[in-house]
């Protein structure tokens, strides 16, 4: 047995798990429900980290924590602790498994790197913020705002010359001769070419000054641009040097690294910070040490980030876009449950024609039902009526996410379909939801706007994003509340991939997420989420129709 194992184990009191049941297979690490004792070992590291750390109110910055329940060689049972990252600046304490590999040691390369970096960003920080390069985009920017309006009251003068010219040979053709008018265009026109002349002065001048102080402006750039490429090459050389220092154990001890499992991803190279998630720390050290996983769980602690949604004290699953190729090889002979997402949890539930005519059918989607067959299940909204519609072919105009249940129109003819899609375009279809909160709301109706784009490392996650982000605008009302829990109606304005549930559960929204929302909030039954409004115009006559359902989220 290796120094140092024993210390790094949290052993559970024998009458503390007795009659506990130990799992038969390793929870799957992107969708699972938190072992019991996964639950009693977060709540006893909470404790601990209360403690020694800060409460929830210290952590500003919010950090996930995991734990996993191992089986040591003596056979007993207890659990490892591990953090994401860092923790106030070191890798290295008492209850917490080590990293992967110590980035943060302060003679190792990578430090040193890091200065190297810093010295950079200095640079270029200096140059950013040098005196004359601020005073000459000020000035820039003050010759823009100066020429603009010089060269517009200039072409508003030249406009009011040319209606007055107009006007004098209007009045004056009717009284001068023949000859005193050909020298009286002679006139205008010599006016017309005076104006046009200065105009042409004008802009030039503006030009160039102008095309001096861009210039000026560009020599810095040139600087900052070279300084921030080389900063550019030498990070990467520097994550590639750190990645070639990661190697991941599984079960048999078989190792691979960074570079190799993520060659075999989309991504093709590992992303930032790979390898330092809390779970792969946790099965690093157990393999290492001769240590049986059983099942793991990872909380969070602290504040709720900006973009992300995470809130104090709830489990998540594992990433997919840094942790799942690793894991992958992690957990390879290892028993470890099937994910669940891939059994057909909808078989046994019928899909119901609310409406069908010649251009349209409308149905109630049961929960867990994919609208359209997706890579590994086939079984869709779309391929249970391709069954039922012999004659024609059932053509998707919107879809609802497989977790959420409600009402979908699906048109019939081409006609119909390109018809419906203008409506959805146009925002002219009307969709109200029903959903059951976790929690009440601190207002009970008004509007949440917060800008949406997919979470790249964490798919099929979305996150608040308000600078890249879709707007993505919602309006709600609470009509009943049960305990702590509301029932609410959402009125989406636009339709952005998991709208409703992450302005549901963001800190910045209702902050209280949707019953049973596994990607959000809790894992339940069900996702307590349905459309149960429609409204549109019918394709084919034109007349507005409209549709209801109730939810049932018993």
């Amino acid at each position: 047995m290796k120094s140092g194992f024993k210390n790094k184990i949290t052993y559970f009191d024998t009458e503390q798990i007795s009659g506990i049941q130990l799992p038969e297979k390793f929870n799957y690490p992107h969708y699972y429900e938190p072992h019991p004792l996964c639950k009693l070992a977060a709540d006893e590291l909470k404790e601990y980290i209360s403690n020694h750390f800060g409460s929830e109110k210290d952590f500003t910055t919010g950090k996930m924590f995991g734990v996993l329940i191992v089986r040591d060689p003596d056979n007993q049972i207890g659990y490892l602790s591990a953090f994401s990252g860092k923790l106030m600046d070191s890798n290295h304490y008492e209850k917490f498994v080590p990293p992967v590999f110590d980035m943060l040691d302060k003679d190792g390369f990578f430090k040193k790197g890091e200065q190297k970096l810093n010295r950079y960003n200095h640079e270029i920080e200096t140059l950013e913020n040098h005196s004359g390069f601020i005073d000459l985009k000020n000035e820039l920017e003050k010759y823009l705002t100066e020429s603009e309006k010089e060269i517009s009251g200039f072409k508003k003068q030249m406009k009011e010359n040319k209606a007055k010219r107009k006007s004098v040979r209007e009045t004056e053709k009717s009284v001068l001769s023949e000859e005193e008018y050909l020298e009286l265009e002679k006139e205008l026109f010599r006016q017309s070419n005076y104006d046009q002349f200065r105009f042409k002065i004008l802009k030039r001048s503006w030009k160039t000054e102008i095309e001096r102080l861009e210039n000026e402006i560009q020599s810095f750039q040139n600087q900052i641009d070279a300084l921030k490429n080389l900063r550019k090459q030498k990070s990467n050389q520097l994550q590639n040097q750190l990645f070639e220092q990661y190697s991941f154990l599984n079960k048999d001890k078989e190792e691979k690294r960074p570079g190799a499992i993520f060659s075999e991803t989309v991504f093709e190279k590992p992303p930032s910070g790979a390898g330092e998630c809390a779970t792969p720390k946790l099965l690093q050290f157990a393999f290492k040490n001769e240590l049986q996983p059983i099942a793991f769980a990872e909380f969070w602690y602290g504040a709720s980030p900006e973009s992300e949604i995470r809130k104090h004290g709830h489990f998540y699953p594992a990433c997919s876009g840094k942790c799942r190729p690793i894991l992958k090889h992690m957990l390879k002979g290892t028993a470890v449950e099937e994910n669940p997402i891939l059994n057909d949890l909808a078989k046994e539930k019928q899909l119901k024609i609310i409406f069908e005519d010649d251009f349209i059918v409308v149905v109630n989607k049961p929960e867990n039902l994919l609208s359209v067959p997706g890579i590994e299940i086939q079984d869709s909204v779309y391929s249970r009526l391709q069954e039922k519609m012999k004659d024609c072919e059932p053509l998707i105009v919107h879809r609802l996410d497989m977790s959420t249940s409600g009402l979908m129109v699906v048109a019939k003819t081409k006609e119909a379909h390109k018809n419906l899609q203008q409506q959805f375009l146009k925002q002219t279809v009307t969709k109200r939801y029903t959903a059951l909160l976790d929690g009440i709301p601190k207002n009970e109706e008004g509007e949440i706007n917060l800008p949406l784009k997919p979470d790249i490392l964490d798919r099929p996650r979305q996150k608040v994003d308000f600078e890249k982000g879709k707007k993505s605008k919602t309006i709600y009302k609470v009509f009943e509340k049960r305990e702590n829990r509301a029932l609410i109606h959402y009125w989406p304005v636009t339709g952005r991939t998991h709208q409703l549930r992450v302005h549901s559960a963001h800190s910045k929204g209702l902050n209280c997420p949707i019953l049973g929302d596994e990607l959000y909030g809790t894992p339940g039954k069900i996702l307590c989420l349905h459309a149960g409004f429609l409204e549109f115009n019918h394709p084919g006559n034109g007349e507005r129709i409209c549709f209801e359902m109730q939810e049932d989220f018993d």
